[in-house]
């Protein structure tokens, strides 16, 4: 596709038509009931019997099987040119932004997405540094113009080579053969999720590149993309948290009732996530508006994914989000780390009641629900989700950066360990370890924040946190953390996970020190002495 025919076409036409595929659909629907109804049924219900019915049943069996067939090409074609033309749009937002950034570089651009640029006043045509930096600024936007049109022109031919199967379809005549309706709508071929991927950032993009990119989209279409592709939106690191939350409601209901729908026996892991979507939507029902509750994700990916904030992260002064461990089951987003997320939410007001917060409870990978407790598979593959979802934060975050704590509990940890020893860090200012079996690091200073804005808190009857399996036990003075005071808890299991405890006749002093960490005053903890070394 050509640069003139992506910046001037007006999709809005294909959208029109596909309005109109979706009218016929209805209405051949509404035919075929018809059918099904005044016919079908009351000949089968007529008791009719001899040869004149035995010929009429196969034949009444076979007009019903081509109706069918040709509603759901019908819907099939309506949906096809819908996201072709969602893609479409997608790929001209892209242009048009592009060509709007080489007027504001004042510079120019041909036909072919070149970008030239006059060379200015003697000085600058003499300055290799200007030559450069205007060198490097018409590269990367005739990579964007290019890139758009290959988006645009990998869209064009997807959408027209399924057109040529229905076409072809409809001039064979298998178009009425139920058989071949079917095949058709399972066929990987014909899918329509590559169509609209072709018009996305990769999915490997960064999320600053896909902050951008959403960025420099109508606000129409950022509606249309929420309202009609919810999937594509609710999960994506690099959207904005309002965005997400509003996709993400879209996208609970329909989990919900997927599930509910699945027949009885559901296998365990069905069962737990069918278990998890509806704590959730319990959940959000039953919040107020202050703090705002936004549901940053949701989805059925593993064990389930979920992801709850307390306060806006977009807006909010301190940020902190809390990596759940062993035994984290989705329900528990909308339970049990659902209300460790609120209490450090309250703490941090408390700790600073002119601030605001936002304090999410994190589940984006499959936590240990049992088993090899000591393999850190699922640690790995949660660090780097971890990584990306805080850089995430940061790029759609507004105005001056917010302060962000990473938290991490139990198994937790050591996901919030290995992220912050990944290359590039972790997008933290600040680490918390609660009840931790160890980061993966034999010294804090090996986290991305240092050992000064590293802090741990292990209760005196917390066993796993003295247990160090992932190298070495963070409470331990050769780890080099700042340990803050935490209630001894009780020597019946309960002090692991007490450490966020804020009932009106509990002791909050762990979940208080934690609140002043999570809003930049770390200098304000009570301390508590590290655990001496091992010899």
């Amino acid at each position: 596709m050509d640069l003139a025919t992506l910046r001037d076409t007006d999709f809005a036409l294909l959208h029109s038509t596909a309005d109109a595929y979706d009218r016929l659909h209805g209405d051949f629907g509404r035919h075929l009931e018809n059918w099904r109804t005044g016919v079908d049924r009351c000949v089968a219900a007529a008791g009719w019997t001899g040869p004149a019915a035995d010929a009429a049943t196969p034949a009444l069996r076979s007009t019903t099987d081509e109706l069918t067939a040709a509603r759901g090409g019908i819907g099939r074609i309506g949906k096809l040119l819908r996201t072709g033309a969602d893609a479409l749009v997608l790929a001209q937002s892209a242009l048009r932004k592009a060509l709007e950034d080489v007027r504001t570089a004042d510079m120019s651009v041909d036909e072919r997405g070149a970008v030239a640029w006059q060379p200015g006043s003697t000085a600058e045509r003499h300055d290799p540094e200007y030559r450069l930096s205007r060198e490097r600024t018409a590269r990367e936007l005739a990579t964007r113009i290019a890139t758009a049109l290959t988006e645009a022109g990998d869209v064009d031919r997807a959408v027209a080579a399924r057109l040529r199967h229905y076409t072809a379809r409809a001039h064979d005549g298998s178009a009425l053969d139920r058989a071949a309706a079917d095949r058709d709508r399972t066929d990987p071929a014909l899918a329509l999720g590559p169509v609209l991927d072709a018009a996305l950032p990769s999915a490997d993009a960064p999320p600053t590149e896909v902050t951008a990119w959403w960025n420099g989209l109508p606000a129409e279409e950022r509606q249309r993309l929420i309202e009609e592709h919810p999937e594509l939106v609710g999960n994506r690191d690099g959207i904005p948290a309002a965005a997400r939350d509003r996709a993400n409601r879209i996208l609970l209901p329909r989990l919900l009732a997927r599930y509910e729908g699945y027949p009885a026996p559901l296998d365990d892991r069905t069962r737990l996530k069918l278990e998890g979507f509806r704590r959730i939507s319990e959940r959000l029902g039953s919040e107020g508006q202050d703090p705002p509750v936004l549901l940053l994700g949701i989805g059925e990916e593993g064990q389930g994914r979920a992801v709850l904030s307390f306060g806006d992260p977009d807006t909010a002064r301190n940020v902190t989000s809390l990596v759940g461990g062993l035994g984290t089951e989705l329900q528990r987003i909308g339970g049990g780390d659902a209300d460790r997320a609120r209490a450090v939410y309250d703490a941090a007001r408390r700790a600073d009641p002119a601030g605001s917060t936002a304090s999410i409870a994190w589940l984006g990978y499959d936590a240990p629900l049992g088993g090899d407790v000591l393999s850190r598979t699922d640690a790995e593959a949660g660090a780097d989700a971890y990584r990306r979802f805080l850089a995430g934060q940061r790029a759609t975050h507004r105005g001056a950066p917010a302060h962000s704590t990473a938290q991490g509990h139990s198994y937790g940890s050591l996901v919030v360990g290995l992220a912050a020893q990944r290359p590039g860090g972790l997008a933290a200012d600040d680490v918390i370890l609660v009840g931790s079996p160890g980061t993966g690091a034999f010294h804090a200073s090996d986290l991305s924040v240092g050992a000064d804005h590293t802090y741990v808190g292990a209760a005196q009857w917390d066993y796993v946190s003295r247990t160090g399996w992932y190298t070495r036990d963070p409470a331990r003075a050769d780890f080099g953390g700042r340990r803050f005071a935490v209630p001894d808890g009780s020597p019946d299991g309960s002090a692991h996970s007490s450490y966020w405890d804020d009932g009106p006749r509990e002791d909050r002093t762990s979940v208080d020190n934690i609140g002043e960490i999570v809003t930049g005053h770390g200098d304000r903890i009570s301390r508590q002495a590290p655990r001496a070394g091992r010899p």
